[in-house]
């Protein structure tokens, strides 16, 4: 309860953007800014754009503390900062109105901040000195709640305090947002929102609730939404596809389309919610999810739907990796695997004629893979379950192999993964780093997929369980 009081009243104010316009192209940008303190010193005008920043300009600051930047050609909408070495002095925005100045002092930017010639910052400097006012007053309520001494009636009064202040933080942010729908604090609002949900409703209708009127008022081909700090655009879109649909690959690519269909009439917004959704898909934190980043291969670049930006160097190296995942998805048949084991005799995956198999990738010399062999061995030795390991060395050597094998005790299937008479394991299974463990059922089919040892026991007796 505490640090989400906490956190609202400390970062309810954030940057927001008002949508990208070329009618005002031909006006070019023209900032001046009067810093009292800052003197004949190079300052850089920086910006956002998703977790980067980036530097757009530079001006030397004169003797009395004023300098500009101007330009022909407009600048992208989104937050900007002004940089100093490697400093950041404060952010302002820049919407559509690309020519105005501001005024301020070094001995605090915020407070001392005068803005002539756009509302927009007028807007959100008031708004971030309001929010600053109730952080102080929110400050000895806070030291309440962190004192181990408080008892808990002190606690409850201190968090009821620190409720009402984040209330009203949110209500006049509401408020300037409904009075400034053109503005970037209303845009950044409703990005950054949480759907108000009625509790009047049932559980279950509350949670179909939040998901119908999530994007509610959101504009995802908004480009200027990517110019932010805190890529909240790419959080909003974590946020929908991680607490709102099953995770699995099939649930997924349905919130990942509603995404993409949003974002598709702006090339810029396009381009990153494809790109952006392949990057997080393509080590996914859950088992199975890989399947997505084939999709969006398939889908937006083998379509060639992203041929606009992805050159073909960058699409041979995606092809490479899906085609590599493809082979490999929870479900497909298990690629089979001929190597030479420790006596240098051909051995086959297919052969192994046990209920389930593990296929274990690993490394001599890999740290990790010390650890996480015993506990394979233990599994193996202990199981109830009717099962094979079938071990590939990733290493050349095949002395360090046979010494392994002797080393950790090892009495299962052992092959040496250089030594093979099928194609390279690399470009049959999703195992570049080890060690990478592979569950197979009787049929040879993949049920898991780069699961610890410790989760094997667990994941066999659930899944004997699911299928009986």
């Amino acid at each position: 309860m505490l640090s989400n009081i906490s956190r609202n009243l400390i970062f309810v104010v954030t940057l927001s953007i008002c949508p990208s316009a070329n009618l005002f192209a031909q006006l070019g940008y023209s900032i001046k800014f009067d810093i009292k303190g800052l003197n004949n010193q190079e300052i850089f005008l920086g910006y956002y754009y998703g977790e980067s920043t980036y530097i757009k300009d530079t001006a030397k600051v004169d003797l009395s503390g004023k300098f500009s930047y101007s330009g022909k050609e407009p600048l992208d909408q989104g937050t900007y900062m002004l940089v100093k070495g490697k400093t950041k002095l404060f952010e302002f925005l820049v919407g559509r109105n690309q020519k105005f100045s501001m005024t301020s002092d070094t001995s605090d930017y915020i407070s001392n901040m005068k803005v002539d010639g756009d509302t927009n910052n007028e807007v959100l400097f008031e708004n971030m000195r309001f929010n600053m006012k109730m952080n102080e007053l929110a400050q000895p309520h806070l030291e309440q709640v962190r004192d181990s001494l408080s008892d808990q009636a002190t606690i409850e009064e201190a968090q009821a305090e620190l409720r009402k202040l984040n209330q009203q933080v949110i209500a006049r942010l509401k408020e300037v947002a409904e009075q400034h729908k053109e503005l970037l604090i209303s845009d950044i609002w409703i990005l950054q929102g949480k759907v108000d949900v009625p509790d009047s409703l049932s559980r279950d209708e509350q949670f179909g609730y939040y998901k119908e009127h999530f994007w509610d008022g959101v504009d995802l081909s908004n480009d200027a939404l990517l110019r932010l700090p805190n890529s909240p655009y790419f959080k909003k879109m974590e946020e929908y596809l991680d607490n709102l649909f099953l995770q699995t690959t099939d649930s997924l690519i349905v919130g990942i389309e509603e995404i993409i269909t949003k974002a598709r009439s702006n090339m810029d917004t396009y381009k990153y919610a494809v790109w952006n959704l392949c990057i997080k898909y393509q080590n996914p934190k859950f088992m199975g999810q890989d399947g997505v980043f084939v999709y969006l291969y398939d889908q937006y670049f083998a379509s060639g739907e992203m041929d606009y930006w992805a050159n073909e160097s960058l699409k041979n190296n995606l092809k490479e990796r899906a085609d590599q995942i493809r082979k490999s998805l929870l479900g497909a048949q298990a690629q089979n695997l001929i190597m030479l084991d420790e006596n240098l005799n051909k051995v086959s995956l297919y052969d192994l004629k046990k209920k389930f198999t593990v296929i274990y990738f690993y490394d001599p010399d890999c740290g990790h893979c010390k650890k996480e062999t015993p506990i394979l061995n233990n599994f193996y030795n202990n199981t109830k379950h009717d099962v094979e390991v079938f071990a590939v060395s990733a290493d050349t050597s095949m002395l360090k192999m046979n010494n392994y094998i002797k080393d950790m005790g090892l009495s299962w299937v052992s092959a040496n993964g250089p030594r093979t008479i099928t194609p390279a394991y690399q470009t049959l299974y999703d195992a570049n780093s080890t060690p990478t463990i592979y569950l197979l059922d009787e049929k040879k089919r993949i049920i898991a997929k780069k699961i610890e040892a410790a989760r094997l026991e667990e994941f066999l007796d659930n899944y004997s369980k699911l299928n009986n």
